[in-house]
């Protein structure tokens, strides 16, 4: 039998995918909503567990426990892990409903605010204080034994790296607690003023005892739902390095989890090996959604320590305020077929570990068929020091908002790292518009590059070498598909990086604002790309300075690049709510034929796009396809379908 090719890693090697079928020797089963349940009962199906905590305490190597469907308001603490990948432990949902395991409390005893001022004091005077209605709850103190995140400010024990200068630290301080109404959150405040002008809005009291809100119409509380969290996890071992744990089917919601580091999840691996987390899904995390490595660098390390070798499959983490998967020194991991949407909206990205993945010191590793979708103000995926020999394939990077860059892979620079055969669409960047200088009439035309301020790209690589990308689809970036920078001062090991060795290889880059290519020197390499719908200058080398800004016909003559370069106009679009493709002539064409007499012509149809050397590991196209041929076409895919709607969900469900 053929071998997977999205499985080959850059060295060549094929990753390993060690997890076997289980054979269980023991079944426990948890239904609490049994009217026979208890945690006394022998874990029968006749005779089930009350708690899931009750079934992790008798769970042993070789032992599946079943959850049936219901509310749990628990934090699983795992007692002990598996023996080996031929005998772990597994927490399964049964079948017969969702498994929703909560760390909130559902309140109910509601009264009227009193003794707190909602006029607002303004330049004009003071405001009155409209027709709002504030309700307030006493938090019960044995709801929140050991752990009270109405307490405790967002960001966590190692704050060096924030520049306090850069950034609005209202969310970095606001509390870790969060309200919810019929499962939707309220907005958290800085004072209680501020309720007045935000419907749907929470405050706590200085003491963390006392939670003060409103709801969107003004209604009464006790017509809804109202929760407040108050546990920090859902799932989460209290004992270091637990390994061979297998967690399928669960929900995860409204843990009160704060900012990284230490990177602690609502599911938590708790710095242990060889998890599988599939068919998951973690929904309204305060801080991180999943977390797989050493936690944090501040504890211990030996260097017989294994960290990693974590699967995570068809899982859907929803809404992680900061990070959806954190992995700090986390090896051969396997992240696949999930959807990773709306991370990021408590807005720490200058805490520096945001982003729908964030992983430092990776190696060996293989992110492939997810979609990552709507991260605010962060990067879909963020590689932090030391990554090598790692492949991500075959994924959706869709609607990055206020997002400087797709993929972010900073300061490694021993061995390759594989970007290939991806989608990139709409990251808009994140910068001041207003701080974009005006240059009218002639102004702009003689300066050498434009401004800074602007940033949005696909893959950014800072300090860092080796990065390949081959075969992607880069469209509507805010200024650039690839864009590097030499870092001089971050050490790592024995010298900074340098940013060469980058191979840009047969992609297709569409309708991206400043340039398609940004390399920093001429030590990097292009070939067989097709560019679509670009603006002048569109291929930059940036030093030694002037900038040269180029176009394809410069590229190649001047710097022997793109020698199988092709450019010309065509209309793309992607419904990034459905995740569909339509490639169409465009109604206008805006080429210069006279610019490219005797030169490569300017493409205006699909037919017309030739096909290229087939580089590096081509062996199967965006959908898996395998195709063993010396040329290919550039992008994704292998064929191009024009005015056909075609779907790109990459997920195998």
């Amino acid at each position: 039998m053929a071998q997977d090719r999205t499985l080959q890693l850059p060295d060549g090697s094929y990753f390993d995918l060690w997890e076997i079928e289980q054979e269980y020797e023991t079944e426990l089963h948890v239904d609490g909503k049994h009217p026979a349940a208890s945690d006394e009962n022998d874990g029968s199906p006749g005779q089930p567990l009350k708690t899931i905590n009750a079934a992790a305490a008798r769970a042993y190597p070789g032992t599946r426990v079943w959850i049936h469907g219901g509310v749990y308001r628990e934090c699983v603490r795992p007692a002990r892990g598996g023996e080996g990948s031929h005998k772990m432990i597994s927490y399964e949902a049964y079948g017969d409903g969702e498994v929703l395991i909560k760390a909130s409390v559902e309140a109910k005893q509601f009264r009227r605010s009193e003794g707190w001022n909602l006029r607002r004091f303004s330049p004009e005077g003071f405001k009155e204080e409209g027709s709002a209605v504030i309700w307030e709850i006493k938090l019960n103190p044995e709801d929140f034994k050991g752990y009270n995140p109405f307490c405790a400010v967002n960001i966590l024990h190692d704050r060096l790296f924030i520049e306090y200068d850069k950034t609005d630290m209202t969310t970095y301080l606001n509390r870790r607690g969060m309200v919810f109404c019929d499962g939707k959150p309220l907005y958290q405040v800085s004072l209680f003023n501020q309720l007045a002008d935000h419907p749907g809005s929470y405050w706590v009291e200085a003491n963390g005892q006392t939670v003060h809100f409103r709801l969107w119409d003004d209604g009464d509380p006790k017509e809804h739902t109202i929760e407040l969290t108050n546990r920090e996890q859902c799932f989460a071992p209290e004992i270091p390095f637990l390994s061979y744990i297998k967690v399928k089917g669960l929900t995860c919601a409204h843990s009160a989890t704060g900012a990284p580091v230490p990177q602690r999840g609502a599911l938590s691996c708790f710095r242990g090996h060889h998890w599988i987390i599939e068919d998951c899904t973690i929904d309204w995390s305060n801080g991180v959604g999943i977390d797989i490595g050493n936690e944090c660098w501040h504890h211990t390390f030996s260097e017989e320590q294994v960290i990693g070798s974590v699967i995570i499959r068809r899982c859907r983490i929803f809404n992680a305020g900061v990070c959806g998967i954190a992995g700090l020194f986390a090896k051969n991991i396997l992240v696949e077929d999930n959807l990773i949407e709306g991370t990021g909206w408590q807005r720490m990205e200058l805490s520096w570990e945001a982003g729908g993945i964030k992983v430092h010191d990776c190696t060996g590793s293989l992110i492939r068929r997810n979609i990552f979708t709507r991260t605010h103000g962060a990067d879909h995926l963020w590689m932090d020091m030391g990554n090598e020999n790692n492949r991500i394939t075959q994924n959706l990077f869709l609607d990055g908002i206020n997002q400087r860059e797709a993929i972010f892979i900073e300061c490694s620079r021993d061995g390759i790292n594989l970007i290939d055969h991806n989608i990139f669409w709409n990251i808009e960047g994140r910068f001041d518009p207003k701080q974009i200088p005006e240059e009218p009439g002639s102004t702009g035309w003689y300066k050498l590059e434009e401004t800074s301020v602007v940033n949005g790209y696909a893959v950014y690589g800072e300090g860092t070498d080796h990065i390949h990308m081959v075969n992607n689809f880069i469209g509507k970036c805010r200024s650039a598909g690839y864009y590097a920078k030499t870092v001089a001062f971050r050490i790592a090991w024995k010298r900074g990086g340098t940013s060469r060795d980058a191979k840009i290889w047969n992609n297709i880059f569409y309708d991206c604002k400043e340039a398609a290519v940004k390399f920093p020197t001429e030590h990097n390499e292009s070939e067989g790309n097709l560019y679509l719908n670009m603006p002048g200058g569109y291929l930059r080398i940036l030093y030694p300075a002037p900038t040269a800004c180029l176009d394809l016909q410069a590229w190649q003559e001047f710097y022997g690049l793109d020698l199988e370069g092709q450019e010309g106009r065509l209309e793309v679009d992607i419904d990034t709510e459905n995740y569909t493709l339509e490639i169409r002539k465009a109604k206008e064409q805006k080429g210069f034929p006279g610019r490219h007499a005797g030169k490569a012509p300017y493409l205006e149809n699909l037919s017309d796009i030739h096909k290229v050397k087939a580089r590096f590991i081509t062996g199967s196209d965006f959908f898996g396809n395998t195709a063993e041929e010396d040329t290919c076409l550039p992008g994704p895919f292998g064929k191009l379908l024009e005015n056909q709607v075609i779907s790109i969900d990459p997920r195998r469900l």
